[in-house]
This record gives structure tokens, C-alpha cells and sequence, in this order.
């Protein structure tokens, strides 16, 4: 005991200058046991841990504020309390009524409560399906247990669906996910299940959560907490409807008491932390590392299922030992290195699907490797057909220049922008990642776009006259025309994402941007880009630092320019992935693992802390990750 009284208070001056009185956190608990043990869950807590995790906050000014007193504070204007936190329980173990309450009362600290409601409808001497696993029943709250916790005052009993919070079978291969944001696959037939099929499946189990809490507590809930905090625009929208209009998600961070509350941010405890480790997930945290594998599945793919196999085996394996943190992976097929996507590796209803393997190859590497994945897509270069685009509309130039030399659909097409649109909501109905990462063919040149349908656009929209010609001969016309279309571009490549997000939520958005728009300022009018703009609206700018690629002469202090160039803005060393070549495009030879190796150290010296490289050739094994990780694996020393 005196060894936690004085980490108790060695704390305390590290916690208060690191909170602001207008955020609150909230804490995401699950089983409190009495001990730790092999068989133990990564989210199991000891029962001492918690009596001293709320020692430490009521010795140390923390408020414990429940989700009414943030609804009061949106709805009056007042003020939360200096470092507030709300505590949240999931799943309804019958340790909440062992440990969690007594001491909830004895602290008089309100709670969260979330409950699945077919786990506790299971007989006394019966099992759970849980983490797709047998429990026995008697691990979860009677029923008498939870009528007396939710009548005592503390608690709010919040709904965790139910019965979604398990895997379904999501794709041919066998993978199981979870089922409030997976199209179940049906091997038997072939096939996901329909939308409406989907739509009615969720639907119907929220609804029959409310009944049921509204039956067993009296009172129908106003808040969900999402099952693996896993969740999408459309459950969003049904849980609403349902008179549940406040969403805990597990999305990390802390929440501005003024923003909305239906995706409530929480900080996961897993592996049982220690006082100071539970002190240190509230304060401020230095940004996460980013280091980026950029994949290509087409080396993953083979019409042979069992190849194929070993292709992936190898992949995991490769991604494990590099130490990277996320893997930018391709979801379209480049057959023909033209950039340009004529069929994808997932399951959609506008192009060719060249095989359903993007899912899976993206849930192997965030399970079994336990990186982020980024599903690595198009805006504009589609091509459905000839047939096909004639239904819709290309980017031209004024002079019939080929800009970047990628065919794109004109982004200023209300039926391209709807095709478009599409593709991403069967990547988000199909897939299972964590964010998308827009290719370098979102760009206009300053010939570009010349399309019928773009330049009416600009007439309509932007009050510019109907001719390029008669734009750039006007100096403020012209400049016009070239920062709104940078915005544009901008605006749809968010615009994708909330497509995906339809069906997926949360979805993180990278995008990659030339190295001359962060050199020279001024290209922003050949490109459409602009690293300000990028850097106001992207979470993270995937810049290609290739240094052959852009005819340098010293590639080191081509990178040491760009570093300093582009480290002053306030948010590029927080958000700039700078992406290296691993292969020099113009002889097609292979960058040295000692100079790419260089390269990220030089990065690294001078102040950068997120790279990667691109392409990753697994079949050769190059890069040499066993070299190359020494300065790209997250775990690699950063000064």
C-alpha cells in the first residue's frame, strides 16, 4: 500500500497539466476478476486494479461525470467539470455486481452499463456464444441483478444489441467478423446476403434490445454501445430512429463536450494496467508512429486458391517482421500498370471482380498481424468498359494533352461522381479496414478539365464563363479556377469515404500528394493540389518522396529539402507520411536496402517521424526487411 500511495501521489502534478475543462474521457471496462490467470481476456481488470484506479481519480480531482451530465452541459451551455470521466462497463459480466458496484456506491461515481440481451436470456445452468466460444451463462448478471442495478440511481443500462456481438462468416474463405458491419457470405450458395436482408437483420435486433431492457429494466435505452465498437452510417441512423440517439463507439481519444454524441469516443483498458500505465492512458498521448508497407495485391493473387495461400502466408509474414504499423494495400487490380483500375479485388456492382480477396487479406493482416489497413483505391482513374463510358464522362484537356497521363472520370459529372461514389460503398458494404488511401490520380492539370460537363459546371457553379480559354485569359477568373479545383478534389475525395462509411465507420482518410506541390507551392495550378489544403482536411498526406522519380541528382538533399520544406506547418509532423521508392521506375531496377535504408534514417534525423515506401515486392524479398526494419519498424529508435 505505500508503495501505490506514492505513485498516487507522484502523479497527481503529471496528471493536472494535461486536461482541458472543456473534454471529457470516458474509460472502457469489461471483466473485473479477482485475479489474472492463462486463461484470462486481454480486457480482463483486477478487482485491486480498480479499487485503485478509483483511488487515484478521486485523490487526484478527477470528476466522474455520467452521459447525462454531458447531455446537460450540450443542452445548457455549462461547463463540464475540470478533467471529466465517464465510466463505461460492457457485456453485463456478473462481476459488475460483485465488484463494480459496491464500489460505484461506496464512491457514489455514476456508470455505463451495456448489456446483450439473448446472453442473458439463457438459462442459469446454459452457455454464452462468446468471442465465438462456450462460456457458461453464470458469468453474466441474473436478472435480478440487473433490475437492481438499473433501479439504484448510478447506473444507466445501455444496449449492446442483442445478439450481434459475435463474428458471421464475412467471405468465401472462411473468416468470421463481426456481425453488426459484415455482409454474412453463405457458403452454400455463393453469396452475401442482400441489403435488405442486411438492413432488416440489424434493424430487427436493435429493436428487439430495446423491447427486451424496456421488458426486464422498465426503461428503453437511450444510448448503444457498439460490439467491438465496430458500427457504420446506417446502424447510426436505425439506432436513432429507435429513440437511441447517443453511440459509444471504441474509437481512441477524448471528446469535446460540445460535439455530438453519437460516436463517444473510449480508451480501451486491456492488459490489466498498472497505476501509473492507467494514468498515463489519460493524459495526452505523443502522436503514434506511422510507418506504411505500400502493398500490392496483384503479387498476392494467383488463380491457384492454394498458392494464393502461401502468397498471403509469406505477406503476414513479411509485414510482422518490418515492424510497420499500417499497410496501404491495393484494392484494385493493375494488370497492365497503367494505373488505372479496370477491376477490383472486391465484391461490387460496377466493375470486374478479379477475385474477392481483399477482405480477406485485410482481416488476416489486422488479426493475425495486428496492423492498421488501408484500402488503396482510385478517385477518378476507372475504366468500366467502352460500352460503359459512354454513360459517362472523362477529363479532358483544352489541348488534348494527357496531364498525368491517367484516364480519369471528370469528378465534375454528376453521373461519374455517382459510379464513383458507388464503387466505395460496395468497398465499405464488402470489406473489412480501418481507412482508404486516395492514389496520385486525383489531380487536374492547368489544361484540365475540359470536359463538356465540367466546364458547365463551372458556369453553374463557380459563376466562371463556359470556356478554359476565356477563364485563363482573366487573371482572377484563372485564380479562381485553380483553387476551387483543388477544393473540389478535395471535397470529393471526402465525399468517397463517406460512401464507404455508409457501411463501415470509422474510416480514416490518407491521400497521396506529389513531392513538387510541397517544393514549389506555385505547382498547386499544374496539379490541383495544395499541401495547406491536404493538411487541413486529410488525416494523414501519403507525400511520394522519390527522389529518382523526380530527377534528383543528390537524392539526400532532395529529402532533406523537402523535410525542411514541408515541417513548417504546425501539422506535417503530425500528419505528412513521407513514402519513399523502393524501385527506380525509369531502369526498373531496385533501390539498394542500404540506400533506402539511408533514406529513412536521413528522414528520421531530420525530424520526420511517419514513412514508408512503396512497392513491396514479397516473391524477391525486396526490400530486405530484415535491413530495412532497423529504420522502419515502429520500434526503431527515434531521437
Amino acid at each position: 500500500m505505500p508503495k501505490i500511495q506514492y505513485l498516487l501521489c507522484a502523479l497527481a502534478f503529471i496528471s493536472n497539466l494535461a486536461w482541458c475543462g472543456s473534454d471529457y474521457k470516458v474509460l472502457s471496462f469489461h471483466n473485473i476478476v479477482q485475479e489474472k490467470s492463462a486463461t484470462s481476456e486481454i480486457d480482463d481488470v483486477t478487482a485491486n486494479n480498480l479499487i485503485n484506479y478509483f483511488s487515484w481519480l478521486k485523490t487526484n480531482g478527477y470528476s466522474i461525470i455520467s452521459v447525462q451530465d454531458v447531455l446537460s452541459a450540450k443542452k445548457n451551455g455549462k461547463r463540464l467539470p475540470d478533467k471529466a470521466v465517464v465510466l463505461t462497463f460492457d457485456d453485463g459480466y456478473k462481476s459488475f455486481y460483485t465488484y463494480v458496484f459496491p464500489l460505484l456506491k461506496a464512491f457514489n461515481y455514476p456508470a455505463t452499463l451495456a448489456v446483450v440481451g439473448s446472453w442473458l436470456e439463457v438459462p442459469d445452468n446454459g452457455t454464452v456464444l462468446y468471442a465465438d466460444k462456450q462460456i457458461p451463462r453464470s458469468k453474466f448478471l441474473s436478472l435480478k441483478e440487473l433490475k437492481e442495478i438499473s433501479s439504484s440511481g448510478l447506473v444507466e443500462i445501455a444496449s449492446h444489441t442483442y445478439n450481434l456481438h459475435h463474428g458471421i462468416l464475412g467471405n468465401a474463405q472462411g473468416n468470421l467478423m463481426p456481425a453488426l458491419t459484415t455482409f454474412e457470405y453463405d457458403q452454400k450458395v455463393g453469396q452475401y446476403e442482400s441489403e435488405a436482408h442486411y438492413l432488416n437483420r440489424i434493424r430487427t435486433d436493435l429493436a428487439k434490445n430495446n423491447e427486451w431492457l424496456k421488458k426486464n429494466t422498465g426503461i428503453s435505452p437511450r444510448i448503444i454501445v457498439w460490439p467491438y465498437g465496430r458500427y457504420s452510417g446506417v446502424a447510426q441512423e436505425m439506432a436513432k430512429s429507435l429513440g437511441m440517439d447517443i453511440a459509444i463507439t471504441l474509437d481512441d481519444g477524448e471528446n469535446l463536450e460540445m460535439q455530438p454524441v453519437d460516436s463517444i469516443k473510449r480508451i480501451y483498458m486491456i492488459n490489466n494496467p498498472s497505476i501509473d500505465e492507467f494514468a498515463e492512458n489519460l493524459r495526452k498521448h505523443p502522436p503514434q508512429l506511422e510507418r506504411v508497407m505500400h502493398v500490392d495485391l496483384d503479387y498476392i493473387y494467383d488463380k491457384d486458391p492454394v498458392q494464393q495461400e502461401k502468397n498471403l502466408g509469406m505477406l503476414l509474414e513479411r509485414v510482422k517482421q518490418s515492424g510497420v504499423s499500417t499497410v496501404y494495400l491495393q484494392a484494385f487490380s493493375d494488370d497492365d500498370a497503367s494505373g488505372v483500375a479496370k477491376s477490383l479485388y472486391f465484391k461490387n456492382s460496377y466493375l470486374p471482380v478479379k477475385a474477392d480477396i481483399f477482405g480477406r487479406v485485410s482481416w488476416q493482416l489486422k488479426t493475425r498481424v495486428g496492423v492498421r489497413v488501408y484500402a488503396w483505391m482510385p478517385l477518378l482513374a476507372f475504366d468500366p468498359g467502352a460500352q460503359k463510358l459512354k454513360e459517362l464522362d472523362l477529363v479532358t484537356s483544352v489541348d488534348g494533352s494527357k496531364g498525368i497521363g491517367y484516364q480519369r472520370l471528370s469528378p465534375f459529372s454528376e453521373r461519374s461522381r455517382k459510379f464513383i461514389k458507388g464503387i466505395y460503398s460496395d468497398l465499405g458494404r464488402y470489406a473489412n479496414f480501418e481507412g482508404i488511401l486516395i492514389h496520385d490520380d486525383a489531380t487536374l492539370s492547368d489544361k484540365e478539365d475540359a470536359s463538356p460537363a465540367a466546364l458547365k459546371y463551372y458556369a453553374n457553379q463557380w459563376g466562371l464563363p463556359a470556356s478554359i480559354q476565356e477563364i485563363t485569359q482573366n487573371p482572377q477568373y484563372k485564380q479562381k479556377w485553380l483553387k476551387a479545383k483543388t477544393e473540389a478534389l478535395t471535397a470529393f475525395s471526402i465525399e468517397v469515404k463517406n460512401a464507404a462509411q455508409e457501411y463501415r465507420k470509422p474510416i480514416s482518410l490518407a491521400r497521396n500528394y506529389y513531392a513538387e506541390v510541397a517544393l514549389n507551392p506555385n505547382s498547386e495550378e499544374w496539379f490541383a493540389q495544395s499541401m495547406p489544403n491536404a493538411l487541413q482536411n486529410f488525416d494523414w498526406v501519403a507525400l511520394m518522396a522519390m527522389p529518382y522519380m523526380e530527377n534528383a541528382s543528390h537524392p539526400m538533399k532532395w529529402l532533406e529539402e523537402l523535410v525542411a520544406k514541408t515541417t513548417s506547418n504546425p501539422n506535417s509532423k503530425n500528419k505528412i507520411v513521407y513514402e519513399l521508392q523502393a524501385r527506380d521506375w525509369k531502369t526498373g531496377k531496385p533501390i539498394s536496402d542500404k540506400e533506402l535504408n539511408d533514406w529513412m534514417k536521413i528522414l528520421r534525423i531530420k525530424g520526420a517521424i511517419n514513412f514508408g515506401y512503396y512497392p513491396d515486392d514479397p516473391m524477391a524479398n525486396q526490400p530486405n526487411v530484415d535491413i530495412i526494419k532497423r529504420e522502419l519498424s515502429t520500434k526503431a529508435n527515434v531521437q
